[in-house]
């Protein structure tokens, strides 16, 4: 059984669940209110515009949003009913899927991009200083390795 943690631990634990779940609940309802996009649309979308040619094979796009295969193929399977994206064979083998940006997704990325930013800083960014910014990315990219 794994020891008890101390009562810092545990104030450091229960502060950072609280704040990151009340975090990205208030994202999320701004994003949704402001744009009709959940969070994870808007990461498909930002994910699928970085890409070259705007498309990834869909087990390479789960990869990088840490998803499951069935929760991104849930996920693109709405994005492409709503015309956000689109799925097709890829083309060096045929055999696995690829996720395509379409230009419908774009434009609700382009729109939604400066609304987002906007409370990303009021919620997050500008609540804390450069050094506060450089020991939180320190620390989850220590997690996100582990």
């Amino acid at each position: 059984m794994a020891d008890p943690l101390s009562d810092s631990q545990q104030t450091a634990w229960r502060t950072f669940i609280e704040s990151s779940w009340a975090l990205h609940t208030h994202l999320e309802d701004e994003l949704r209110a402001q744009t009709g996009l959940s969070m994870n649309d808007y990461h498909v979308l930002v994910v699928l515009s970085e890409a070259p040619e705007h498309r990834l094979r869909m087990g390479e796009l789960a990869g990088r949003l840490v998803f499951s295969p069935s929760r991104i193929t849930y996920q693109i399977s709405s994005m492409v009913k709503r015309g956000l994206v689109r799925k097709q064979p890829c083309p060096e083998d045929g055999r696995g899927q690829e996720a395509v940006l379409t230009d419908e997704g774009m434009t609700a990325l382009e729109t939604a991009a400066p609304l987002h930013l906007i409370t990303v800083r009021d919620s997050f960014i500008d609540r804390l200083d450069p050094a506060e910014l450089d020991v939180i990315t320190r620390v989850f990219a220590k997690v996100r390795q582990a």
